[in-house]
């Protein structure tokens, strides 16, 4: 662990190769604590059927849009499996518990406070339904902080292709290299770097694979630590 820290010590003395003009966030597991959420959720739908949701499958299907994440469960339970019950079940298991657990991950707010003071644009871009954004957004008094909102439906192709990073981009008017993109998932790094943009990780389910950190401008612990590499011009 200590060489991790001395990795991650060195690249935030470094810094940015270049300060953004527009910063793009995932939403779930990056700014909400919403990936444990959906993993206690998934379970209980999944012991509701008498099938388990084990940790690894659930793993595999973080960051993925829903029709990708219904061909990895059809085939890890079989042809038979009900994926649209189970997605119902899914649905309203999470609902139930995100309206009393939902929590910001550390250093949201601090972030996108440096923005305001920076003038900085910035926008989502998530696999989950405009929906689920607004409702997240506005159980944190969050809505008015974004200036875009890309989700599901925006784009033809869902993370890990490129796509809804450069709609993004696209709708901030900010070439892609001048944006920073913000993750947690792998395939949201893979999206992001795609997207050509420079990308932070913000572990949370998942660790930094050698793949992923390649793929990476830095890995980092936390959204503090995100705020300390993005200053004025």
């Amino acid at each position: 662990m200590g060489h991790d820290h001395d990795a991650e010590g060195a690249g935030l003395r470094m810094g940015l190769p270049r300060q953004p003009t527009a910063v793009i966030f995932d939403m779930d597991g990056l700014l909400f604590d919403t990936e444990s959420l959906y993993q206690e959720a998934g379970g209980l739908a999944a012991r509701d059927m008498g099938r388990e949701l084990t940790p690894d499958l659930f793993r595999s299907l973080v960051g993925l849009p829903w029709p990708q994440a219904t061909t990895l469960l059809v085939k890890h339970f079989g042809p038979s499996f009900p994926v649209d019950v189970f997605s119902n079940g899914w649905r309203g298991h999470f609902n139930a518990i995100v309206e009393t657990r939902l929590v910001l991950k550390p250093g949201v707010l601090e972030l996108l406070d440096r923005l305001d003071e920076l003038g900085l644009p910035r926008a989502i871009a998530t696999s989950s339904s405009h929906k689920t954004v607004q409702h997240h957004l506005s159980f944190h008094d969050m809505v008015e902080r974004f200036h875009q909102v890309v989700a599901a439906g925006d784009y033809a192709a869902g993370k890990p292709a490129p796509d809804p990073y450069l709609k993004a981009a696209e709708r901030l008017r900010v070439e892609p290299q001048f944006c920073l993109a913000l993750e947690d998932s792998h395939n949201g790094v893979r999206s992001a770097s795609a997207a050509g943009m420079m990308t932070i990780m913000v572990p949370d389910l998942l660790e930094a694979t050698a793949e992923i950190r390649g793929l990476c401008t830095l890995v980092v612990r936390d959204l503090h630590a995100v705020r300390s590499l993005v200053v004025g011009k």
